[in-house]
């Protein structure tokens, strides 16, 4: 399934730098590029800009990184407030 990048918003893009700023983790659901649905919880890391695309780089429960295409992102929440992001 690939698709070409999509830029998300710029107010999005801020919401996810300030979650990463406050260590806050997200409960995440996106689609990979093989059209599989996943949720995972993850602690934002960093966002990376590489080929015209940008990724966040989050660190999952148990404690392996993942690197994530932020187009793919469907829905993402703050986990202590239910904060809704996307």
């Amino acid at each position: 399934m690939k698709r070409p990048y999509e830029p998300i918003s710029c107010a999005l893009y801020s919401e996810y730098e300030l979650a990463i700023l406050r260590a806050q983790t997200l409960r995440v659901s996106w689609v990979d590029g093989c059209g599989v649905s996943h949720v995972e919880t993850l602690q934002p890391e960093n966002l990376r800009t590489r080929a015209q695309q940008e990724f966040m780089i989050a660190k999952k429960a148990d404690g392996r990184r993942h690197v994530l295409r932020l187009d793919r992102i469907r829905h993402a929440e703050i986990i202590e407030s239910g904060t809704r992001l996307v």
